[in-house]
């Protein structure tokens, strides 16, 4: 939980009772502009100043790394509103290149720097709300006339529009993290026709999800041409090039940053406001900070975990959004405390989609949750109607309560249906078994009468009324050490697809014949993705055998065993 809220000191004068109030929010995109534009429509004769230390107050960030490719074409279409429409249209002033460089909380005085001139003026306000945003993470280990950019305002991107302008054609380029801004530049970088590669200090690429979740990804990329270096940490920047902890040397034309990002938190921390323990700007649920006069919303304010009610930082634009009206309600009087953050999101990896809500397996078992896990593959739509293409999906689930703690998708299709319908169940407290009895939209072109969703259900109620007892990927070799038997019991035209070491082959069809050949032992059943072994383990039960399912299936095996193989060598793209 976020630290107490101390009181706040009370101001030493007040607005004249005839004088409007005057709110002054810092930092405009997202959260400011919610907050500024939402405030106006609930009151007409507030004062409201917004102050914007980069040349735009409100543009899409989440667009920029398109621009780079060209798929979006014009760079303007991602400035959304102007100084000069924001007072034509909401009668706000919105001040550009202007710095809130310090916070007078007993006079509720912001003192101001104008960028252009570096002069320096105060302004008073009777509500304070911050929305200063992240700064992103930058490497000290760089050389004074190495080429390193980061991208998180539309400034920044005109400076990479210009580098990759004086550029060779081919690049090279070198983007260094492998989240979403990482992989979506590298993306962008490589559909321009540039040689590129992606440095990621981790195991595996996108750290919201689990490594065989991940996995796909890494090789989807690798398949297209993008070098992708898993587990190197970068040593040193140097002018032309970007040398790793292995000791390889990567040409570089020109280096992008996607190391991640740090709450803008010093404004608040100099001013005596609360800091949480995440390093963001602690917020009760009406996102007032330890002082009532001031708010904080967006990528700056710490966030409430949903699952357990810690302070956290999560980076959405969604919720910078929804905060900002939240804030403005407050404000305006109309107070309403805002839910905790589930962390949805979705990123597009050069085609293949990944998404995810809430915990991974590996924050569950971190924060000593006992957990249920189900990893299924299924079509994102009738596989008899054309077009129908694989996902992979996976659930976390409290084993005590049936509570679904998380959730991750990757495919090509149809994984923001799935993520975004767990996403509500969520939201709404709805047990992992309940997914099964949701009644959701049905065309073959669209889902399945068994839906994803309706699946992971009906597996989370096996596991939850003991019908079924599954071990996960990573526990399959202890398993063997102790003297299991791997069943792998698929058709043997799916054989070709690989083999598990150890396995030995006995179709379903043929379990009923031969199960006295391993009698007495502990059976591990394996199929392609887990469900005919449900059919073959159901079997062997009844047969009196100590059975248990390989959850996933041979899939998800391979997933993670080649996440572990990625983490130990370089890719060769």
């Amino acid at each position: 939980m976020s630290p107490a809220l101390p009181e706040s000191p009370s101001a030493t004068s007040e607005s004249p009772a005839t004088a409007p109030r005057t709110t002054v929010v810092v930092g405009g995109v997202a959260g400011g502009m919610s907050a500024a534009t939402r405030l106006r429509r609930l009151d007409e004769e507030r004062e409201i100043i917004v102050l914007e230390r980069s040349s735009e107050v409100s543009f899409a960030n989440c667009g920029l790394p398109y621009h780079v490719s060209g798929v979006i074409a014009d760079r303007d279409a991602l400035s959304l509103q102007s100084p000069e429409r924001l007072a034509a249209r909401f009668r706000i002033d919105a001040r550009v290149r202007h710095e809130a460089v310090a916070i007078d909380r007993a006079a509720r005085t912001v003192t101001v720097r104008r960028l252009d001139d570096d002069t320096t003026s105060e302004i008073r306000y009777d509500e304070l709300v911050l929305s200063p945003g992240a700064a992103p993470r930058r490497l000290a280990n760089t050389s004074t006339d190495a080429p390193v950019r980061t991208l998180r305002t539309l400034d920044d991107l005109d400076r990479i529009m210009a580098d990759l302008d004086a550029m060779p054609a081919s690049g090279p380029v070198v983007v260094i993290g492998g989240g979403f801004i990482g992989i979506e530049m590298a993306d962008n970088l490589l559909r321009r026709g540039l040689d590129v590669a992606l440095v990621q200090r981790g195991a595996h690429l996108l750290a919201e999800l689990d490594e065989e979740m991940a996995s796909p990804i890494a090789d989807h990329l690798v398949g297209l041409g993008i070098d992708v270096r898993l587990g190197q940490p970068v040593v040193a920047i140097d002018a032309d090039h970007v040398l790793l902890g292995d000791g390889s040397r990567l040409p570089a034309a020109l280096v992008i940053t996607a190391i991640g990002v740090t709450p803008e938190a010093s404004l608040a921390a100099d001013a005596g406001i609360a800091i949480g323990a995440s390093g963001g700007i602690a917020v009760d649920a009406f996102h007032r900070t330890s002082d009532p006069a001031i708010f904080a919303i967006g990528d700056a304010a710490e966030k409430r975990d949903a699952n357990d009610g810690t302070g956290t930082l999560t980076t959405l634009a969604g919720l910078a959004n929804r905060h900002g009206r939240a804030v403005a309600d407050t404000i305006a009087g109309t107070e309403a405390p805002s839910r905790p953050a589930l962390g949805t999101s979705i990123v597009d990896a050069a085609g293949l989609t990944a998404a995810s809500v809430g915990w991974s397996e590996r924050v569950a078992r971190e924060r000593g949750r006992e957990v249920r896990v189900i990893h299924t593959h299924p079509f994102s739509h009738a596989t008899y109607y054309p077009g129908a293409a694989p996902l992979s999906l996976k659930l976390v689930i409290d084993a005590h309560d049936d509570r679904i703690l998380g959730a991750q998708a990757v495919g090509t299709d149809g994984v923001d249906k799935r993520i975004d319908v767990i996403a509500t169940a969520m939201s709404i407290g709805l047990a992992a078994s309940a997914l099964a009895d949701l009644e959701l939209a049905y065309a073959p072109q669209y889902g399945s009468a068994k839906d994803p969703i309706n699946m992971l259900g009906y597996v989370a109620r096996n596991l939850a009324s003991g019908e079924d007892r599954v071990i996960q990927w990573h526990e399959l070799e202890h398993e063997l050490a102790t003297g299991a038997v791997l069943l792998d019991v698929r058709a043997e035209a799916q054989l070709a697809e690989g083999r598990i070491p150890g396995s030995r082959w006995i179709p379903v069809e043929s379990l009923r014949e031969r199960h006295a050949e391993f009698a007495g032992r502990r059976v591990v059943v394996q199929c392609r993705v887990g469900q005919g072994a449900h059919t073959a383990a159901r079997l062997l039960a009844v047969l009196g055998h100590d059975v248990v399912n390989l959850d996933g299936g041979y899939l998800t095996w391979r997933d993670g065993r080649r996440a572990r193989a990625l983490a130990e060598l370089p890719l060769a793209a």
